[in-house]
């Protein structure tokens, strides 16, 4: 198959991503949530863990889509404004609804943060390295942070405790302003890890150079498979010396979850763009075309129904979020299959407002 078009299997990729993201991220209740979607417990990786680098290996697809036509001498100031507008969008949401905001307290990083960040170091590398020196400085940036973590690390460099990657975080950005989801001060989208995250977007890149090298699409493909069964072997291979961990964002993983992007990827493109079978895809194009506002708005109405409180007659306190899940879905469905139709009812509510964007043909660019 020539290509002739855009492709419409990108944007289905990316719009499944954020529809997965939403789902995992808003159950009814987390202590009822199924395996797949919940992220590992520390090395390892679920169904979970491939939304995030899934998203920003397509941040890479379209980064090169973006950049093929030139380099435009200005290029490198936009590619910063729009890290620097991804970022404050990820930090805005981290503040919403801003009552009560203790700056004292306040977490600077976090998903779109992560994006920003390594977008910009990743446009800045395509800018200023030919593709030669791309793949060596991507080699250069796994082998480095592999050496990194193991050297400066404590006695048990990949542990939650003693990580490089999180006590850098502490001498520079404070306990006090980072995650404390493993119920000690550890920040999965911090400073250090941001490094090998930038290799997952070059990956993304080389995929869409691949993409459009080949003259023909089936070729593409044919390479698209060779490459992630290399990365996703070499990954596990490398995950038994340096563990596979989200958290870390190891070397490993960064190989593991490429690999199965390009490979998922490349289903897409034969069954879409080859075989011609697109009526099942619209659902995932209005996310995937508007996925920046999906992702926000889904932000927005969680912490509104969070921040929505009461006590009842009882004595017990509600949040809006708790009352719906306990009082419509958990009845009905079930403790496990209530949070799981909560989450879906989410990215539904999401899906019509993308929908009625998608009809007036608005779609959010930062």
């Amino acid at each position: 198959m020539k290509k002739n078009k855009r492709l419409l299997a990108l944007d289905v990729f990316r719009g499944a991503t954020m529809m997965l993201m939403i789902l995992v991220n808003t159950p009814g209740s987390w202590a009822y949530v199924y395996p797949p979607f919940r992220h590992a417990e520390w090395h390892g990786f679920t169904l979970t863990d491939l939304v995030f680098p899934f998203f920003m290996w397509i941040v890479g697809v379209s980064m090169y889509l973006s950049m093929a036509a030139g380099r435009a001498s200005l290029r490198g100031r936009r590619i910063w404004s729009r890290a620097f507008k991804i970022f404050m969008i990820g930090a805005l949401l981290r503040a919403f609804p801003f009552v009560g905001l203790d700056m004292g307290t306040f977490r600077i990083f976090g998903v779109l943060q992560r994006i920003g960040l390594a977008y910009g170091l990743a446009g800045t590398m395509v800018l200023k390295l030919s593709q030669r020196q791309l793949l060596i400085s991507s080699v250069v940036i796994l082998l480095g942070y592999w050496g990194v973590m193991y050297y400066f690390g404590g006695a048990a460099p990949y542990s939650l405790e003693e990580n490089a990657a999180r006590l850098l975080d502490l001498k520079v950005l404070g306990a006090n302003h980072m995650w404390h989801g493993h119920k000690i001060a550890f920040d999965p989208e911090g400073i250090l890890s941001t490094f090998p995250s930038v290799v997952t977007i070059l990956l993304g890149y080389f995929t869409a150079w691949i993409i459009k090298q080949e003259k023909d699409l089936s070729e593409a493909i044919k390479k698209m498979f060779i490459y992630g069964i290399i990365g996703l072997g070499l990954g596990l291979f490398w995950g038994r010396f340096f563990p596979i961990n989200k958290a870390l964002w190891t070397s490993s993983y960064v190989l593991v979850t490429g690999g199965i992007a390009s490979l998922v990827l490349g289903v897409l493109l034969w069954v879409i763009d080859i075989r011609g079978l697109r009526k099942w895809t619209f659902p995932f194009q209005v996310f995937g075309k508007n996925a920046i506002l999906g992702f926000v708005l889904s932000i927005v109405i969680v912490k509104i129904l969070i921040k929505v409180k009461w006590v009842d007659d009882a004595g017990t306190k509600w949040s809006g979020y708790s009352w719906i899940f306990k009082k419509w879905y958990a009845p009905v469905f079930g403790n496990m299959n209530g949070s799981l139709f909560f989450a879906l009812t989410t990215v539904g509510m999401v899906g019509i407002v993308l929908w009625l964007f998608w009809r007036k043909g608005v779609f959010l660019r930062v």
